[in-house]
């Protein structure tokens, strides 16, 4: 808690929320509108407010619940025109990079490579529905 600053929080806001919802702003009218398309972007399960169990990380968690928060606004949005439009917060799982290094063993069950990740929400954005719209 003593690390958190105003700098630290426009920072994490400014990439992890402000960012996707300008590109969102601009994409979203590319997405068709007689068939499936799909907008995704990387939220993370620390996002989660039911499921902070740790604290901490207070501007990336607060970021990554704006990021959710808008992603899922915009959904409703756009369903009114686009109603097979499917807008999608995808959880890469825990990866093995920078960022995780300090926090989590590289040979860990359940940690991925960079490529595994990228496969595995490859996966899930093709399997998505309009029904996982949000």
């Amino acid at each position: 808690m003593r690390a958190i600053t105003a700098e630290s929080l426009h920072r994490a806001m400014a990439i992890n929320a402000v960012g996707p919802a300008l590109l969102l702003k601009h994409f979203h009218a590319l997405l068709p509108r007689k068939e499936r398309g799909v907008f995704a972007t990387l939220s993370a399960r620390v996002g989660s407010i039911g499921d902070n169990r740790l604290g901490g990380w207070y501007g990336y968690r607060a970021s990554k619940a704006a990021l959710n928060q808008l992603l899922r606004t915009a959904s409703i949005e756009i369903r009114r025109r686009r109603k097979l439009a499917i807008c999608l917060a995808l959880h890469p799982g825990t990866v093995h990079t920078n960022l995780s290094a300090d926090f989590v063993a590289a040979d860990k069950p359940g940690v991925f490579t960079p490529t595994q990740s990228a496969q595995k929400l490859l996966h899930v954005i093709n399997q998505s529905t309009p029904e996982h719209n949000g």
